[in-house]
C-alpha cells in the first residue's frame, strides 16, 4: 500500500479523536515523545486514547509507547486505548505486540482497516426512505450514544456522558451527525468531522433489528453530501470494523491499513500485578 496513504489513515485518525478531545469539556490533547494522547477523559474507552507517532523498528520502542500512555491514563483512572497501526511495527515486532503491551494493562481490543475514497460509487442497491434527522439538539445526541452504546455492548449511560458535546454534531465547520429512524425507531447514525480538508466518517452504528437493509450507507452518503455540500469536502476516510468493512467496499471505499486496539480496564478494576509502572 502507498505509504502516504498509510500516513494519512494514522493522520486522520488522530485528528479526528483530538477533535473529540479537545471539544469535550474533560477532554485533553498532548502530544508526547513517545506517545499522542488524545483524550476525553470520560469513561467509554472508545474517546480515551493513545496513538504512535511514527513507526517502530524495535521492542524497546513500543514499551515506551505504552509505558508513557499509562502514564497518563492510569491516575485519571478510566478505561483506555492504544492505537497501533500494524503497518508501523516491524515485521517481528507486529508478532510479539500483545505480549510486549500485556504488562500495561492491555489486551488485544478490536480491530479495524483504515480505508479511504475520493468518490462514492453509485448504490448497487435500492436503500431504504429513512426519515434523516440532524443530531443537533440533546435528544438527537442521546440517539447516536444508544445505537453506539448497543452497538459496541457499552453502559448507555457512559455513551451518552461521552458524546453529549454539541460541536460533534452541530454543523457550521464542526461535527455533523445524522440520525436515519425507520419505522419510527432511531436505526443508525454516522458523524463527519472535518480533519485537514478531509471528511472523516466516525460513530457509524445500527441497530441489530435494522441492519443488512442498507440503514448504515443511506445515513453516510447524506452526512457525506452535507459535508461536500456546506465545506467542500470530497476526500473520506474511515476505520472500519469488520461488520461495516463490506458496506464500505460497497461505497467504494478502499482498504490501505490496518489498526488494531489494545484496551485496558479502569486501574480499579485490574490485579495489582497488572498495573502499569
Amino acid at each position: 500500500m502507498p505509504i502516504d496513504e498509510i500516513l494519512e489513515s494514522n493522520t486522520q485518525f488522530l485528528g479526528a479523536w483530538r477533535f473529540f478531545a479537545r471539544h469535550s469539556p474533560t477532554g485533553e490533547v498532548l502530544d508526547l515523545p513517545e506517545v499522542h494522547i488524545a483524550s476525553s477523559n470520560v469513561t467509554w474507552p472508545m474517546l480515551n486514547v493513545a496513538f504512535l507517532p511514527a513507526p517502530l523498528e524495535t521492542e524497546e520502542g513500543l514499551q515506551r509507547a505504552a509505558a508513557a500512555a499509562a502514564r497518563y491514563f492510569e491516575p485519571r483512572g478510566n478505561a483506555w486505548m492504544l492505537a497501533v497501526c500494524e503497518d508501523w511495527l516491524a515485521p517481528g515486532l507486529r508478532a510479539r505486540a500483545a505480549e510486549l503491551l500485556a504488562p500495561y494493562g492491555l489486551k488485544t481490543g478490536m480491530d479495524t482497516t483504515g480505508m479511504v475514497t475520493d468518490r462514492l460509487v453509485e448504490p448497487l442497491r435500492p436503500l431504504p426512505a429513512l426519515d434523516l434527522r440532524q443530531a443537533t439538539e440533546s435528544r438527537g445526541r442521546h440517539d447516536v450514544a444508544d445505537i453506539n452504546a448497543l452497538a459496541y455492548d457499552a453502559p448507555r449511560d457512559a455513551v451518552r456522558t461521552a458524546l453529549d458535546v454539541p460541536a460533534y454534531f452541530a454543523g457550521k465547520g464542526l461535527g455533523v451527525g445524522y440520525v436515519g429512524h425507520r419505522n419510527g425507531q432511531a436505526a443508525s447514525c454516522a458523524t463527519i468531522l472535518p480533519v485537514d480538508g478531509v471528511a472523516y466518517v466516525a460513530l457509524v452504528a445500527t441497530l441489530n433489528e435494522h441492519r443488512r437493509l442498507g440503514c448504515a450507507e443511506a445515513v453516510i452518503r447524506q452526512a457525506l453530501a452535507e459535508a461536500h455540500r456546506t465545506q467542500g469536502l470530497q476526500r473520506t476516510v474511515l476505520h472500519a470494523t469488520p461488520a461495516g468493512y463490506p458496506v464500505y467496499l460497497r461505497m467504494g471505499y478502499r482498504p490501505v491499513t490496518r489498526i488494531h486496539f489494545y484496551m485496558a480496564a479502569p486501574p480499579s478494576s485490574r490485579p495489582a500485578s497488572l498495573h502499569a509502572p
